[in-house]
């Protein structure tokens, strides 16, 4: 499976697990971002957990926790985030609260 690539340097998945932190170093990523809240369903690696795994690789990661439709603070957090990032991996339950968020950083951002 390949990540869904957003725009240049930006990719988007599901949830992540330890074998696609290490797809995502070899494709070049640096960080890796996590919308989702821990204990939204069962089962999920806590965000604690996916820290360790990006971390251990030589990723950056940071905690960008989206509740529903994201809001503009967190399309911002967001959007600050990737900014300054040389390439980086966004993820939350299917990928698509992380694609929302990406588009309304985007959007806020153009000229």
């Amino acid at each position: 499976m390949t990540f869904r690539l957003l725009s240049p340097g930006v990719r988007v998945w599901g949830q992540v697990h330890e074998d696609d932190v290490a797809r995502a170093k070899d494709l070049g990523v640096t960080l890796i971002v996590n919308n989702r809240p821990d204990g939204e369903e069962p089962g999920q690696p806590a965000s604690a957990q996916v820290e360790a795994w990006a971390r251990a690789a030589g990723l950056d990661y940071a905690s960008v926790p989206v509740r529903g439709r994201p809001t503009p603070g967190e399309a911002a957090a967001l959007g600050d985030l990737l900014e300054t990032a040389e390439s980086a991996l966004i993820f939350c339950r299917s990928g698509m609260r992380s694609a929302a968020a990406w588009a309304m950083a985007r959007t806020a951002r153009a000229p």
